[in-house]
């Protein structure tokens, strides 16, 4: 197929018969008639004449008159650039190019053609320019030979002296033979005053005497300042803390309960109502322990209570269940028509207070069952979690508030938690919230409480640590303990093994090998994840608990602990007083508790509610005699062992 030619006149505007545009949309139209209309266009008539195009002579003529180069006067027709007359006037008259001086010059065709110059060709060739081997060459020049050598010049003697003095030649000196020798220097004996014989004999000396010295004074010292006025010492012995040490404090005169005096009985017989008493036999608790049988009863009258009991006796239902039942009785006197009182955003009208995260939360998941039973609600105020779900927790509306002290301190202070019409106030170990430093805490927290709302104070080790909160906040206590709650009574076995320190690994893998489920407890965190990870490298699955973790990481391990997920549970003394888990075999101190009251709560993970447990310690040889002493004031008497040691290559 043949391309399409380009057709020139496809562009041009096509006109009708009469010389007018043919209509086309693109043609031009024609303006307004009126020539001061801005719309008015000429008509081809009135427009200006078309340009006048080259034609092909002129274009030839053109080019000859370049190519013959005829000079500026022949040229004619050339165009008059003159200005019309009217716009901006004729021109100054000029010169005519002939008179100019550049027209002094000769034409091109009278210069010399290029033929005439000088070519490079005329000038001398190279070949006429002296020849290298016209120079002098090296050849030419004298031979090392005759020129004179280093060895022409004169010895260095027979150039003259520069003035020195003449040496005598060394030959000249006197050998030291013949120079004096020290040893013919006179001795110092000679001419010299000789010292008497000393004598070393202590007889042969002449006796001191201190009679010839002036008496010495110390009243004529006159205007000096004293010792004491010269600067300051800080302060004095009396007022540096005391080195704390593992003391035994007596303990509080308490009444003694008898180990069956909650046999036979039920938490009805002791005061508890129907409803809560189903819901305790729902929990597993259908017969009270002798300390709940001792207490309960003195909690509901109104009174005042110290409760002493060893881990895993049943204090939180001590004084969970009574405390219940006191705010449902004292809501019933407060409304005997029955009104239901409950309003949104009231405030809470009983605290318990524990000194860690951990048990503060356990206090919480016993309680609150309870507590929902007769429709009161509960709260756990502890560190570590965010504010805003306890804080609309409390704006709701609570019964009780379980918590630490620092956390319900800072909601106080920020004014989200108003103590002012609490009843019943509880502090759960005492003892070790005075330990841990919570002591002015406490006592702020309490002094926002009624002055004389009933307060209740529980712990395992009840001493006269907690002294000053009894004389302050109880009035006429009740203090009970279990009669015989002693090492014979027990039901935990106590073992000692004495071992090397690289072998307390391999001795805790085959401990906790040995057992269903066991509780390891560490000084440091991180030697608590170092045992967990030995552990898992052994196949048996394990846990970490310490203060590095954050509250949903370390409830999350005492959840996996409850369901057996776990085998072993690693922890640091944060959890030594928190962990409430039933069927807990073996305990494993991995180091040494610091005194004898953590050794008795580490114990008391074990063996609870009359199960049997086994506590097992790890110490060093240079640490036995330490151990000793801390098993004797905690009253226990347990079996020690020596760990057989292992090879490397076993």
């Amino acid at each position: 197929m043949m391309p399409k030619q380009y057709d020139p006149s496809a562009g041009k505007r096509r006109t009708t018969g009469h010389g007018a545009p043919s209509g086309r949309a693109g043609a031009p139209k024609a303006g307004a008639r009126s020539k001061g209309h801005r719309g008015w266009r000429p008509s081809d008539a009135e427009a200006a004449p078309a340009k006048r195009r080259w034609t092909s002579d002129d274009r030839k003529a053109r080019a000859v008159g370049a190519s013959g180069r005829t000079s500026r006067d022949e040229r004619d027709g050339r165009p008059d650039w003159t200005p019309p007359a009217g716009k901006g006037g004729a021109r100054p008259d000029r010169s005519t190019r002939s008179e100019r001086p550049w027209s002094d010059r000769p034409a091109r065709s009278e210069r010399p053609a290029r033929d005439e110059r000088p070519r490079w060709e005329d000038r001398p060739a190279r070949d006429d320019r002296p020849q290298r081997d016209d120079r002098p060459r090296w050849e030419h020049r004298a031979p090392r030979a005759d020129r004179p050598r280093w060895e022409d010049r004169p010895a260095r003697s027979e150039r003259p002296d520069r003035d020195r003095p003449e040496r005598p030649a060394r030959i000249d000196r006197p050998s030291r033979a013949e120079r004096p020798r020290w040893d013919d220097r006179p001795r110092r004996t000679e001419g010299r005053p000789q010292r008497d014989q000393r004598s070393w004999d202590r007889d042969d000396r002449p006796a001191r005497s201190y009679d010839d010295r002036p008496a010495r004074r110390y009243d004529d010292r006159g205007d000096r300042p004293q010792r004491t006025e010269r600067y300051d010492r800080g302060p004095e012995r009396t007022e540096r803390p005391a080195f704390v040490e593992d003391v035994v404090l007596p303990r509080l005169e308490a009444e003694a309960v008898a180990a069956d005096a909650g046999a036979g009985l039920s938490f009805a017989d002791l005061g508890i109502g129907d409803r809560l008493t189903e819901r305790l036999g729902d929990m597993g608790a259908v017969e009270p322990f002798p300390i709940q049988a001792a207490t309960i009863p003195v909690v509901l009258e109104g009174r005042d209570v110290l409760g002493r009991g060893r881990t895993g006796s049943g204090k939180t239902i001590a004084f969970g269940a009574p405390l219940i039942e006191r705010l449902v009785r004292l809501h019933r006197e407060a409304n005997p028509g029955g009104g239901r009182g409950r309003s949104m955003g009231r405030l809470p009208r009983a605290v318990i207070l524990a000194p860690t995260r951990e048990l503060a939360q356990q206090i919480d998941r016993t309680v609150q069952p309870l507590a929902k039973t007769v429709g009161l609600f509960t709260i756990a105020i502890v560190g570590g979690v965010p504010y805003q779900r306890q804080l609309t927790g409390l704006r709701r509306g609570v019964d009780i508030v379980i918590g630490t002290p620092g956390r319900i301190e800072d909601l106080v202070e920020k004014g989200e938690l108003d103590l002012s019409e609490v009843k019943i106030s509880v502090l759960d170990e005492a003892d070790h919230m005075c330990d841990l430093g919570f002591l002015d805490a406490v006592q702020r927290i309490l002094r926002l409480t009624p002055e004389g709302s009933q307060r209740l104070l529980f712990s395992a080790t009840l001493d006269t640590a907690v002294e000053a909160l009894v004389a302050e906040f109880l009035h006429d206590p009740s203090v009970h303990e279990v009669e015989g709650e002693d090492q014979a009574s027990s039901t935990i076995e106590h073992r000692v093994l004495v071992s090397d320190a690289r072998e307390k690994r391999r001795i805790i893998t085959e401990l906790v090998e040995s057992a269903d489920r066991a509780i390891v407890f560490t000084r440091t965190r991180a030697f608590a994840d170092d045992v967990a990870l030995v552990l898992e490298d052994a196949g048996i699955e394990s846990a970490s608990l310490h203060g590095d973790l954050n509250q949903a990481k370390r409830q999350r391990s005492l959840q996996r602990l409850e369901r057996g997920a776990i085998r072993a549970l690693v922890a640091t003394d944060v959890a030594a007083r928190g962990i409430h888990v039933d069927d807990i075999e073996l305990v494993i101190q991995a180091d040494m508790p610091d005194d004898h009251k953590t050794y008795m709560h580490r114990a008391g993970r074990t063996g609870r509610a009359g199960a049997h447990g086994v506590v097992v310690t790890i110490v060093a040889p240079g640490r036995r005699r330490r151990m000793e002493e801390l098993l004797d004031k905690a009253g226990i008497v347990a079996q020690w062992q020596t760990a057989p040691r292992r090879d490397r290559g076993e």
